[in-house]
């Protein structure tokens, strides 16, 4: 049975459509979606039911049924946000939609309806602080985290006008039959160095979480204490090679299901850095890196950590590339005409 892929092409305002070949990672064409306001971020229900987007310049977030078999997507609701959503995700129950807004300074969570709609108004529109990148429940389901990324406002790093951050991440219990967010103590892990998290992961089996650091072209391993949700950080390893000194930023970041290996795009450098996992520790090695796609802002791993597809937010192209399964070596396949400004990549087996 194929896997369905869902890009959302932010300046098209689209969703592009693809079925994957499970066993050899092509991709073939599988209609689109209108999707007025700037389609970016995305999730999918945890029962492969429901697709979710947020609209970056309508301030809105949509849900779409899933078609099992095709993968065809039909709307359900919309709602109206107050900011521009960010990212999205579901906590791990699928009860509630948990939200973030950059320049917002807030993170959002709304209900989720048995037919997958949105729910008209937040139970918690929480004010966090400028530049919140992501929020995600953990395995545990008891609390989330939120990573605010660093910009200084003489830094030659700051575009005029951006937003600017904190360096820090928030830390809250999570409260999986109400939705309701707590600050937790203490509220922010703020790093030393100037990294700017800004995407997370979950290591599948271990109390490890890992962030991506924009401006600090890195990945963090923090220990998660499994009793107070607090986290303390272990390792930091470049995404970049030695000695290059060019602009670089890191997007998003991804491990695969087996807990092997984790991969993080470089947008200047424009790559995919990988890293092999110890089984034991969490701690990573670095495997080197694949060239790919201008600007390299979304990717994703299918549902198995075989294949890895990453969107160019520039070329307007899709790379896709096949995962050594002993080395976690990415070895180029194809690449894919996508459409103008990919900001999103998900991939599902919604046939399961």
């Amino acid at each position: 049975m194929p896997y369905h892929m869902y890009v959302s092409l932010q300046d098209d305002d689209k969703i592009l459509g693809f079925s994957m070949d499970s066993e050899t990672g092509r991709l073939s064409p599988a209609g689109e979606t209108l999707a007025p306001g700037g389609p970016s971020s995305s999730a999918i229900s945890p029962d492969k039911k429901t697709f979710y987007v947020g609209h970056r310049n309508s301030n809105e977030i949509s849900s779409y049924r899933i078609d099992t078999a095709t993968g065809a997507l039909e709307p359900v609701n919309k709602v109206q946000l107050d900011a521009s959503p960010t990212f999205l995700s579901l906590d791990r129950r699928g009860r509630y939609l948990l939200s973030s807004y950059y320049q917002g300074a807030h993170v959002a969570v709304h209900s989720v309806g048995a037919d997958g709609s949105v729910g008209s108004q937040p139970i918690e529109w929480l004010e966090t602080a400028t530049a919140a990148h992501a929020i995600q429940t953990d395995h545990s389901n008891k609390f989330a985290f939120v990573p605010h990324i660093a910009r200084l406002s003489d830094s030659v790093m700051q575009p005029p006008g951006d937003a600017l951050g904190p360096n820090a991440i928030f830390q809250f219990k999570f409260d999986e039959n109400t939705g309701r967010l707590t600050p937790n103590s203490p509220l922010k892990v703020e790093p030393e160095e100037f990294l700017g998290p800004r995407h997370l992961c979950f290591h599948p089996s271990l109390n490890v979480v890992y962030f991506s650091n924009e401006q600090g072209g890195s990945v963090t391993g923090y220990q998660m204490d499994p009793s107070a949700g607090t986290l303390s950080a272990f390792q930091t390893i470049s995404t970049l090679p030695e000695g290059y000194s060019g602009r670089n930023t890191c997007s998003q970041i991804q491990i695969t299901p087996s807990g092997r290996f984790l991969y993080a795009p470089n947008r200047g450098h424009n790559s995919v850095a990988g890293f092999s996992v110890d089984a034991s520790s969490g701690r990573l090695t670095a495997i080197g890196r694949a060239p790919t796609e201008s600007v390299p802002s979304a990717f994703s791993l299918d549902p198995d950590g075989r294949f890895l597809f990453a969107a160019g937010s520039e070329s307007d192209r899709l790379a896709s590339y096949q995962i050594d399964a002993e080395t976690g070596v990415l070895t180029p396949l194809e690449t894919y005409a996508a459409g103008k400004r990919p900001m999103g990549v998900l991939i599902a087996n919604v046939g399961e």
